[in-house]
């Protein structure tokens, strides 16, 4: 199983750790992974590279941590929709994907 986490603090996302692979079909022919996958780095290059928020990132195979480093709106903008993009996935495989949420130590 996919575990999406996404980290708050008051009324705002600052990051999201990724992890698993969801088991809906073999390593490389999984949908699920596949759509997880490419949404959560297209949200980490889109908050790094086109708006430019400083963050934390960490990559690995079946791994991806983002975590951001000030404030942005365009960077909330973009957690905003990854969230609600990575729910729609769960609601069509609710048995491959688990989102949950966890607040941000010295919140």
């Amino acid at each position: 199983m996919t575990t999406a986490k996404f980290f708050l603090r008051k009324n705002e996302i600052r990051g999201f750790e990724i992890s698993g692979h969801s088991g809906y079909a073999p390593h490389g022919e999984d949908i699920v992974c596949s759509a997880v996958s490419s949404a959560a780095i297209m949200a980490a290059n889109t908050i790094t590279e086109q708006a430019k928020a400083r963050a934390d990132v960490r990559s690995e195979d079946g791994y991806l941590y983002l975590m951001l480093s000030d404030e942005s709106e365009t960077a909330q903008a973009v957690l905003r929709g990854f969230m609600a993009h990575l729910n729609d996935i769960s609601k069509q495989y609710p048995q491959y994907i688990k989102i949950i949420f966890g607040g941000v130590k010295n919140a």
